[in-house]
């Protein structure tokens, strides 16, 4: 089992108007975390090894632990940059985005 945690992020402003504010993120309430959580595991497929998801709210947004059933560290990062990948279009839908996973 590896664990790779992923930070979500409010949005960004939009790159063809910087001036125009990036729309906020809700609070990370439990229901929030929730919800994060439930969208990842939406979007995780049986390839991707996903055991387990916990969100915990930081003060720059989310941090999301992946536990993945992977052969190695490398493996575990591809698989959790999959899960990010079909999860990303949801998350940006509640207004956040992903950083890149780190172990």
């Amino acid at each position: 089992m590896r664990v790779v945690r992923a930070s979500l992020e409010g949005r960004r402003p939009d790159p063809a108007d910087p001036t125009a504010p990036a729309p906020a993120p809700p609070p990370a309430t439990p229901a929030v975390l929730a919800l994060l959580s439930d969208l990842v595991w939406a979007h995780a497929a049986p390839r991707n090894g996903l055991e387990h998801v916990r969100a915990r709210a930081t003060d720059d947004g989310v941090d999301v632990y992946l536990f993945l059933r992977a052969p190695s560290e490398d493996a575990a990062l591809d698989q959790a940059r999959a899960i990010l990948a079909d999860a990303r279009t949801p998350l940006r839908t509640h207004g956040y985005t992903t950083a890149p996973p780190r172990l």
